[in-house]
C-alpha cells in the first residue's frame, strides 16, 4: 500500500470512528476487538524485528568501543531531555492550575482501580531498575515484549558473533534475511491499520462520549499545550542543533505518528518508525539501539504528563505544594519515570505510587482514569517523536548521519505527495 494512501485511510478511519462513536455508542464499543487484534499483530512483529536488526547493526559495525560511546551519549541525551520535560510539565501545571475549581468526582469503580494501582509495584530504586534490565530468559523477554531486555540480550549476542568471527557468518546471513522478512511483514500488518484505528477511536468515543471533553477541558487543554511547548522548545531546537529539518522529519513521521495518536500505543508505531528513521538517514545500529532504549528511558510525553498530573492531583484535594516540595517530587519522578514501559496506563500506576509515597490522596488518579485514553493519545505521540529525534541527534553526534540519504527520502516522499495531488 502506498504511503500516502495508507495515511489518507488512517485519517478516514479516525473521522469515521469519531462519528460512529458519537452517534452509535453501543455499536462503537463492540468495535474494540478490531483495535486489540491490530495491536496484537504489531506486537508479534516487534521482538524478531528488534533482535535481528540490532544484532546485524552491531555485528556489522564490529566495534564494541563505539557501541559503548553510543550508549553513554544516548543516556546523557535522555537525561537532559526528560529533565526538561519534567520542568515544562511542572511549569505548565503551576500556570494553568488545572485542578483548581475542578468539581467532577471520580466514579466508584475508578476509585477502586486507583487504589489497586497505588498498591502496584513500580521501580523505586536504582538497583531494582538496573536488575530489571537483565532477562532471565530471552524467550520470556520476547513473550512479555520487554524491549530493554531484548536489547541487552541482542548486544551480548552481537558481541559474541564479532568475537567468533567468520564461523558466525551463516548466523548473520540468517538474521539479515529475518530482518528483511520482518520489514515486509510490517508492511502487510499496516494494511490492517485503518480497521484497527477505527475500532480504537470508535470504542473510546462510544465508552466516554464527546461530552467528557467539556468536563475535563482544563486538564486536557493544559496537557496538550504543554506537549506542544515541549515539542517547539526542546525537540525543534534539538533538530536545529543537529542541522536537521524538523518539519521534514514530522512529514516523514506522519504515518507512525498517526498510529501512535489513534491507538495510544507506542508499540503500534514502533516497527514503522524504525523503518522510517533508517530510510531518513540514521544508521541501522543507532536506530535499533536508541529507539527501544528510549521506550524505557526517554518517554518525554509521559514524563511531562506525570509532572502535571501530580500537581493536578494535589490541587483537586486542596494541597498547595511549595517550590521545594515540587522539586523533591521532580527528583523522585526523574527516577520512577525511567521505569515506565510502553504499555497502557502504566503512567497512572507510577502516578499512584508517587502520590502515595508523598501522602497525597489518590483521588486524582481515579479522576484521570476517565480520560486516560484521550490524554494518552497526545503523550504517546510525543513519546514517539521524541525517540525519533533522539536517533537523529545521536547519529549526528556520532558523525554517522547520512544527509544524502535524508534528502533522497524527503524528495521521494514529496514526489509521492505531488503525484497524489495530480491524481486528484
Amino acid at each position: 500500500m502506498k504511503h500516502s494512501k495508507l495515511t489518507a485511510l488512517i485519517f478516514v478511519a479516525l473521522i469515521l470512528g469519531v462519528v460512529v462513536g458519537h452517534f452509535s455508542p453501543e455499536f462503537a464499543v463492540k468495535m474494540k476487538p478490531f483495535a486489540v487484534i491490530f495491536l496484537r499483530m504489531v506486537k508479534m512483529i516487534i521482538a524478531p524485528l528488534l533482535f535481528s536488526t540490532l544484532v546485524i547493526g552491531i555485528a556489522g559495525h564490529g566495534d564494541a568501543k563505539s557501541l559503548g560511546k553510543i550508549g553513554l551519549k544516548t543516556i546523557v541525551y535522555f537525561e537532559v531531555v526528560t529533565t526538561l520535560a519534567l520542568i515544562i510539565g511542572l511549569t505548565a501545571a503551576n500556570i494553568f492550575k488545572p485542578g483548581i475549581g475542578f468539581n467532577r468526582v471520580g466514579e466508584f469503580e475508578h476509585i477502586q482501580e486507583a487504589g489497586l494501582m497505588a498498591a502496584s509495584h513500580a521501580h523505586t530504586s536504582v538497583s531494582e531498575m538496573v536488575t530489571a534490565i537483565f532477562p532471565t530468559s530471552i524467550v520470556d523477554a520476547m513473550a512479555q515484549g520487554n524491549l530493554l531486555q531484548i536489547v541487552v540480550f541482542s548486544i551480548f549476542f552481537a558481541l559474541a558473533i564479532v568475537a567468533v568471527g567468520k564461523s558466525a557468518k551463516p548466523v548473520i546471513d540468517v538474521l539479515n534475511s529475518v530482518s528483511q522478512i520482518m520489514f515486509k511483514f510490517t508492511e502487510y500488518v499496516m494494511y490492517f491499520a485503518p480497521l484497527g484505528i477505527f475500532g480504537a477511536i470508535a470504542s473510546t468515543i462510544g465508552a466516554n462520549g464527546l461530552c467528557v471533553l467539556k468536563s475535563y477541558f482544563k486538564i486536557i487543554g493544559a496537557l496538550y499545550t504543554a506537549l506542544a511547548v515541549f515539542v517547539v522548545l526542546v525537540l525543534f531546537i534539538a533538530c536545529k542543533i543537529a542541522k536537521i529539518s524538523f518539519r521534514s522529519l514530522l512529514r516523514v513521521l506522519q504515518e507512525p505518528a498517526l498510529l501512535a495518536f489513534t491507538t495510544a500505543s507506542s508499540e503500534a508505531a514502533f516497527p514503522k518508525a524504525m523503518e522510517v528513521m533508517e530510510k531518513f538517514g540514521v544508521p541501522r545500529n543507532i536506530v535499533s539501539f536508541v529507539m527501544p532504549t528510549g521506550y524505557t528511558f526517554n518517554l518525554d510525553g509521559s514524563t511531562l504528563y506525570l509532572a502535571m498530573a501530580v500537581i493536578f492531583s494535589s490541587q483537586i484535594v486542596g494541597i498547595n505544594l511549595d517550590i521545594n516540595q515540587q522539586l523533591v517530587i521532580m527528583l523522585a519522578l526523574m527516577l520512577t519515570s525511567k521505569g515506565i514501559a510502553g504499555v497502557p496506563r502504566v503512567s497512572l500506576i507510577v502516578l499512584a505510587g508517587t502520590l502515595a509515597s508523598f501522602n497525597i490522596p489518590i483521588l486524582g488518579v481515579a479522576i484521570l482514569l476517565g480520560i486516560d485514553q484521550i490524554l494518552d493519545m497526545g503523550r504517546t505521540t510525543v513519546n514517539l517523536i521524541g525517540n525519533c529525534v533522539a536517533t537523529v541527534v545521536i547519529a549526528r553526534w556520532e558523525k554517522a548521519f547520512d544527509y544524502e540519504k535524508m534528502k533522497s527520502y524527503i524528495s521521494k516522499s514529496d514526489k509521492i505527495d505531488e503525484d497524489k495531488c495530480y491524481e486528484q
